[in-house]
């Protein structure tokens, strides 16, 4: 299984107050916020950098800076919004598209409704979603991207589920999979086990 679980003491006490049923829209959207920086730092550990000059008060000196800086952030809709603010604080020059896909009930197969992609088709791309549940809203949209001629994809979510981690790899085996948890497994309607119920609804308040 071709994951990255970003262990953090910080990240896992945010999570936990997250999947309580109890904590609010308020505080759920925004510790996603703060957990979405934290993971989207992971996601960058092994971009490349190339020197540069830079002149201090003092003197010159040896710097580095992105070889590729160019970043796309893909958050496929409407959940992936609310990864959108923190990231940005990290990389605030990153241009945003979005994807719209929903889950089928009957079938749980994802139906795209909506695609907006940013122009530069070499930049990093990140496709974000809180939740990699069934794999088949994050498979649609990498294989959107790629149709598009977008590369460098890497997928960042807040929670997954085997089965889900499975199909993307297996769809998509070069692309890297960041996650704060690591969940047991699917129910019969196809929630992550034991997940933090639906992140779209208590995102946006409309549980």
């Amino acid at each position: 299984m071709k994951i990255h679980v970003v262990e953090h003491p910080l990240i896992k006490q945010k999570l936990t107050i997250m999947r309580d049923e109890k904590t609010g829209t308020k505080e759920f959207r925004e510790l996603l916020d703060e957990i979405s920086l934290l993971v989207m730092y992971e996601v960058t550990r092994d971009w490349e950098v190339e020197s540069v000059n830079v002149k201090t008060p003092v003197q010159e000196c040896t710097g580095y800076r992105l070889k590729n800086s160019k970043v796309n952030i893909i958050p496929i809709l409407r959940a992936g919004l609310g990864f959108v603010n923190g990231v940005l604080r990290l990389i605030p020059t990153a241009k945003v598209g979005h994807v719209g896909l929903y889950r089928d009930p009957e079938t749980l197969k994802p139906v795209e409704y909506y695609c907006k992609l940013p122009s530069d088709k070499n930049a990093q791309t990140v496709v974000v979603d809180p939740m990699l549940a069934t794999g088949g809203s994050a498979v649609a949209a990498i294989e959107l991207l790629k149709e598009k001629g977008h590369k460098n994809i890497s997928f960042l979510c807040l929670v997954a589920a085997p089965e889900g981690v499975k199909v993307l790899n297996e769809a998509h085996p070069e692309v890297e999979i960041y996650t704060a948890a690591l969940d047991e497994c699917l129910n019969d309607h196809g929630y992550i086990v034991p997940g933090l119920g639906d992140a779209g609804d208590r995102i946006f308040g409309t549980l």
